[in-house]
């Protein structure tokens, strides 16, 4: 692969733009630029690949193959029939056009969707006498176009399957978190190995998965395949080597302060079997019980949970009821602790009756949701991390 600068952007769950900026800067990413719905950066193939294997927040990397000015779909197909895509990847692949558009004035987003793949087809078809054919389920090849008022951008998704999917998840609950969204709230808490970590209404255990490989230092896309893998420029031993380099960087599992519980038996049985499939077994501490009646494992730690605020508790007592003594047990129990809250409930905040530190908007996929933070202040913060780094070492 040829070390030139290419641009890519990766889109992530809008509310943690500003975090996988910093990420891919980690990463190598060059001339990194938050924006709405994602990060612009540039970078050489070696730093698409790690991005894709490395990054715990992007939904994808996206190459970008054109940035144009338009006028109509005459000009939307002729800038797609331009690029070298026999250059990319061969025709006995299937592809996938998809279209996102911001104050676009052109009548239909489906005829220029049409239009895009139509040009890929007629290009393949021109320098090979063959063209790729349409698989809009598993595609290998995602194309993605974006127009706003002026600008028609072209992609080739380089990571296939949704960075989220990380490869491990055997069961999951009605509506489950998503992957990246759970890493960057575990960022956004300024959570760290070491630290305490409670998801007491763990569902199918994405708080818990997550943590678990940040501790022991799992790159995310360590057990999954990648679209590039594809593309004609892929370089198969350096990505042998990243893969290597990131596997000999992982610690081996060992028991963490990092602990779930859950009131419905099935719902653990999913964590269970989501945290064996990753071999994290014995890494994750495991309980069934009610969050209205257990008592926090450490002296200080960090609460994080999504509640399920939809059918199950519905099944347990009204909400009315649940949130102020979900507020109650929090201030009796978790003193020194500070609890991370998702929900997309808005009656959550009103009546949990706990003082809000912080909001921040999140989106967990199209569902809008606020993260609420509310610090349990009790004595000394320092002191509280103190016993808490000294109780962890006692128990190593």
């Amino acid at each position: 692969m040829k070390k030139e600068l290419l641009q890519f952007f990766a889109p992530c769950p809008r509310g943690l733009e500003s975090t996988l900026a910093t990420e891919l800067q980690t990463i190598g990413g060059e001339n990194v630029k938050p924006s709405n719905g994602g990060v612009q950066f540039q970078g050489n193939w070696q730093t698409c690949c790690r991005a894709n294997l490395e990054s715990r927040i992007a939904s994808r990397i996206l190459w970008q193959v054109a940035r144009k000015s338009y006028l109509n779909e005459k000009d939307i197909y002729n800038i797609a029939y331009a690029l070298p895509w026999n250059d990319w990847f061969s025709p006995a692949l299937t592809i996938r056009a998809n279209l996102a558009a911001i104050k676009c004035s052109l009548r239909s987003l489906d005829f220029i969707t049409l239009r895009i793949k139509d040009a890929v087809c007629d290009k393949f078809r021109k320098i090979t006498g063959k063209r790729p054919s349409i698989d809009t389920i598993q595609p290998d090849i995602r194309i993605h176009g974006f127009v706003d008022a002026q600008t028609f951008s072209l992609y080739l998704d380089t990571s296939g399957e949704a960075l989220f999917k990380r490869g491990y998840r055997k069961a999951s609950g009605e509506a489950p978190l998503r992957e990246n969204l759970a890493a960057g709230i575990l960022h956004l808490s300024g959570w760290q190995p070491g630290v305490p970590i409670l998801d007491p209404m763990c569902g199918s255990g994405t708080f818990l998965f997550e943590a678990a490989q940040i501790a022991l230092n799992i790159a995310p896309g360590s057990k999954r395949s990648f679209a590039f893998e594809k593309f004609k420029q892929f370089d198969l031993p350096l990505w042998k080597q990243l893969k290597e380099n990131a596997i000999a960087a992982q610690l081996p599992p060992s028991p963490q302060a990092i602990y779930g519980s859950d009131l419905y038996g099935y719902a653990l049985a999913n964590t269970k079997s989501n945290i064996a499939a990753a071999g994290l077994q014995d890494v994750v501490h495991l309980n069934q019980a009610n969050i209205l009646e257990i008592s926090a494992p450490m002296p200080y730690g960090i609460l994080v949970t999504n509640p399920p605020y939809g059918v199950r508790i519905g099944e347990l007592e009204t909400l009315t009821d649940f949130y102020p003594k979900l507020g109650d047990t929090l201030k009796k129990k978790f003193s020194g602790w500070n609890a991370y809250i998702l929900t997309a409930d808005p009656a959550l905040p009103k009546t949990i009756r706990l003082s809000t530190s912080r909001r921040t908007p999140l989106f967990n996929g199209a569902l809008e949701c606020r993260l609420f933070e509310y610090k349990m202040k009790a004595g000394s913060m320092r002191k509280k991390v103190r016993d808490s780094n000294q109780d962890l070492k006692n128990n190593a």
